[in-house]
Parts: structure tokens; sequence; C-alpha cells
């Protein structure tokens, strides 16, 4: 990781940079990938599963005997954690649901909202060397909430041509309805435009690699809906002299794990937090598995030692991070000031392990941030809302002439004359009976 200490303003918005990706070379690659499967249909799929997965296929869809046969080799211990996270994901998610009671803005005239499953949603689901089982459970669960009629599941094959047990366990419990053997760019293009059997969505939700994500920014041109932009995970961690060194060290190798485009972000007010958080770095770093990957990500990441907590909270909300620890004393204070974040996890037992799996909190959240401006994945995310209104003729009435003028500014005649004709045919309608009673 690279060191700095009391940059000035100009020198820390340089060290918070992401690492750049070339997306104009990207972007031509994943165009030819979403148009050949968009034209070719499965047998394109099945072209690119064969280079890409290593491995042919003749079926996509996965069957209820693969099902069956998933279930009996995930082990009772990870089956156990797998419907705990699923029951805390559940409670979280099922506690978003909003009652919209009719509002009347002014005599006559009532309004109401009323939320509405999105019927088909897509999601895609990462494999390879970290087949993100419990990215199920955080899609899945909450659609399932929502009332979508169909949750399609994408997720890449093994060279074996089976799909992750995990996965399909994950599946099983969260209530998808169909699960499909595709992967990477062209599993996204499938849903997005449908093949002979992977049916197309409306939505697409999932995380991926910089392929999968800029397939999923492609297709949006084609009215394809996605959960929110996304790029490599990131974690930025806020300590002081009450942290634990070896907490803060695994939490940000929790996430330079990810991949090696990931980003970590250090920052503490104390000298010798940072030399401890260092330290610690290096060891763990040695006991790890994924070195080649943690090496890459720590390559462009930082450690920062800053003069304040009020600097701190400047560069956490510059930042904008997906996920952001505070392990420091005053750890809920500085929450309540914290504008920009994907999630917030508090003090020194909260670690981010918790909400990528069985706290109830999404993990699908904005990276490269676009925490300033998106949320993570929730309940809403699988929702539309759909507004409603009615009108009396007394509303009209009250309403009318102020819609009329609006209109008439705006040049709009056509618009006006919509209550203008009403008015008049209630004000014809009144003289008639005045003067059936006056007769």
């Amino acid at each position: 990781m690279q060191i700095a200490k009391y940059p000035d303003k100009q020198q820390l918005a340089q060290l918070l940079r992401r690492p750049e990706i070339d997306r104009e070379d990207l972007d031509t690659v994943v165009s030819g990938v979403l148009q050949k499967v968009k034209t070719g249909g499965e047998a394109a799929l099945r072209e690119y599963t064969a280079r890409f997965d290593r491995v042919t296929l003749e079926n996509f869809e996965v069957t209820a005997a693969e099902m069956e046969e998933a279930t009996l080799s995930v082990p009772e211990k990870l089956q156990s954690a797998i419907r705990l996270a699923a029951e805390n994901i559940e409670k979280f998610h099922a506690a978003q649901r909003e009652n919209f009671t009719p509002v009347e803005t002014m005599s006559g005239v009532q309004c109401w909202r009323k939320s509405v499953p999105i019927e088909r949603v897509g999601l895609y689901i990462p494999g390879g060397t970290a087949p993100l089982f419990s990215t199920v459970l955080m899609l899945a669960i909450p659609a399932q909430i929502a009332g979508c009629q169909e949750i399609v599941l994408c997720t890449p094959p093994g060279e074996n041509g089976k799909v992750n047990p995990a996965i399909l366990f994950a599946a099983q419990v969260a209530g998808v309805t169909k699960i499909f053997k595709a992967g990477g760019a062209q599993a996204v293009a499938a849903m997005a435009y449908g093949t002979e059997t992977i049916p197309q969505v409306s939505k697409i939700f999932g995380p991926g690699n910089r392929y999968v994500t800029a397939a999923k920014m492609l297709v949006q041109k084609d009215g394809i809906a996605i959960d929110m932009p996304a790029g490599p995970s990131e974690v930025l961690v806020f300590a002081d002299e009450t942290c634990v060194p070896a907490f803060v060290a695994s939490d940000l190798l929790s996430q330079a794990e990810h991949d090696v485009d990931s980003q970590v972000v250090f920052l503490t007010t104390s000298e010798t937090v940072l030399k401890a958080v260092k330290k610690e770095v290096d060891a763990q770093v040695q006991q790890l598995p994924r070195q080649k990957m943690l090496q890459a990500a720590l390559s462009h990441s930082v450690a920062i030692l800053l003069e304040n907590e009020e600097v701190a909270l400047e560069a956490i909300n510059q930042y904008a991070p997906e996920h952001l620890i505070l392990a420091c004393e005053n750890a809920s204070e500085l929450a309540e000031k914290v504008v920009n974040a994907g999630s917030v996890f508090l003090g020194n037992f909260t670690p981010e392990s918790a909400g990528d799996y069985a706290s109830g909190t999404n993990h699908t959240l904005p990276t490269s941030g676009f925490a300033r401006s998106y949320s993570g994945v929730s309940l809403d995310s699988f929702l539309k809302k759909i507004t409603f209104q009615r009108i009396s003729r007394e509303g009209l009435q009250n309403l009318g002439p102020a819609i009329m003028t609006m209109a008439e500014a705006e040049e709009l005649p056509a618009h006006a004359r919509a209550v203008e004709l009403r008015l008049k045919h209630h004000e014809a309608m009144e003289a008639a009976r005045g003067g059936l009673e006056h007769g």
C-alpha cells in the first residue's frame, strides 16, 4: 500500500482516485458480444461458453435433478448458515414495505401511490474461483418479497458443465424460478434480449467483472434497467487509537481479495495506528491464499495519515466508499455526518464480512463514487411506484383555473382545453338542472 502523511487537499484528491479502466476498448469488445448474442441467440451463447468457460453445453437450464443433487452435496453446516443468512435478509427487507395512504391535496383532488413488482428480473451471479452464493440471497429474497413473478438467474458453469452446488442451494432457499448456465457479458446479453430458452427480463441485477459491468451499462441503451452502475469492490476504513490493528488489516484484505481491480483505503489520525495496521497487512497477506490478487489490489490502495477527524470525514464523503468501516471511539456520532457511502459498519466488532453475508443488510452496493447519488439494492429496487389520482367535479372547479393558466403560459392550448371543456360541460349541466328546477 502507498503511505501518505498529511496531504493537502489537492494531494488527497489524487490519492483517493480510483484505478482507471480503458472504457473505450472494453465497450468495443463487449458491444460485439452483446450484438452476437442478440442476433445469434443460443448458438452464440454456446460458442462463448465453450470459449470462456471451456465447456460445451446442449442445454443451458439447470434441471430439477441437478437441483436435488446440489442440495445433497452441500454440507449441513453450510446449509444452516445459508438459512440463517436468508432469515436475517428477509427480516430486514420485509421491514422496508411501505403503505401509502391517499392524500387529498385540496378539496376534491385525491392522489396516491402504489408499489407494483417488476414482473421479470434477471440476476447475474459470478462463479469461478469465488462463487457468490451469498449474492443469490441478497437479490432473490427481496425480489420474492416484492412479488416478482419470475426470477431468472444466470451463473457460469464449471468445466464439468455444472453450477456450484451452494449457488443452487441458495437459489432454492431464496425462491429463484429459473436458473441458467451462462456467464460473462454473454449472460447479460441473454437476459437483456432473450434467447430460445432464456427469457428476456426487464431489469438486471448483480455484480461481476469489468466485462459484466460494461455489458450491464450498455444494455441500458436498449431499455433494460440495471440495479446501479458498479465497478470493482472497495472499502474505506477510518480508525483511531481505540481500534484493533489486526481487525482493521483483516477488513482491508477482505475487500482486496475480491479482484485485482479492487481498492482499499485506510485513514487514521494516529501514526502509531498507521504503522501497526501496515505491519498487520503485510503479515496477514502471507497467511492468505490469494496473494497475487491481494498484491495487485494493494498496489493501487493507500493508507493516509490525516490531521484530525474533521479532515477524515471530508475525505470519506469525497471518496463515497462502497463500504465504510468506522473503527473509532465515537463511531455513532461520526456516522451521523456521513452523507456518501453504500453501507456503514460501526465499531471494532462489526466486520464488513457481516454485511456481505448474514447480518441482513444488502451487499449489492454502489461503487466507483456512485454512492454520492445511488443507494444499494433494497426492496424498492424490485418495485415500480405508480401514482394515481381522482378528481371530482368540485375538485376540477377548484384546480382547473390554475391548470389552464399554467398551460396557456407554456403555450400548450390543448392542455388548457382538456380542462376548459370539462368545466363548460359542468356549467351546462348545472344550468340545465337549474332550468328544470325553475320550470
